[in-house]
């Protein structure tokens, strides 16, 4: 797992993720490190995003558990570009704890996800997730995904 930090565009994050439009909700990662095992990933939120039709009409904020899910796909995205055995799994959510929202995520914000310190019991595994705009944390959790096989 020695390989030093890398980029991805959203074309490479397409091929780790089964997710599509309107749900895929990283743009790309900024840093993958699997020696240190973190990554940083980008969102970047638009006024065009089909949520911000009903959330809230005059006042649009980012909804708290999409903020959540970018922070899950981003985990999965380590996970499955550094360890190859998990390519073909699906990970769903199993858990979400010590989350914080400390800030709203407007349109023209960039969401910056930051994932570190991956631990797993069997098919489970969980990880620590901060969420920043221009440097301030706006969300924190801690999250536990469950990893599957895809269903038949």
């Amino acid at each position: 797992m020695s390989e030093e930090k890398k980029s991805l565009d959203v074309k490479e994050v397409e091929k780790l993720l089964p997710h599509r439009y309107p749900f895929l909700l990283v743009d790309k990662v900024l840093e993958i490190d699997t020696e240190r095992e973190y990554i940083k990933a980008i969102k970047n939120v638009t006024i065009n995003e089909p949520f911000f039709q009903g959330h809230f009409p005059g006042y649009p904020i980012m909804p708290g558990v999409l903020i959540l899910e970018a922070m899950a796909q981003t985990g999965a995205i380590f996970l499955k570009y550094a360890y190859p055995e998990f390519k073909d799994k699906l990970f769903v959510l199993a858990g979400f704890d010590k989350v914080r929202f400390k800030a709203p995520v407007y349109p023209g914000d960039q969401l910056v996800i930051f994932v570190e310190k991956f631990h797993r019991k069997g098919k489970l595994i969980w990880t620590t997730v901060t969420a920043t705009v221009n440097d301030k944390i706006v969300a924190q959790a801690e999250i536990t995904a469950a990893m599957v096989d895809w269903p038949e």
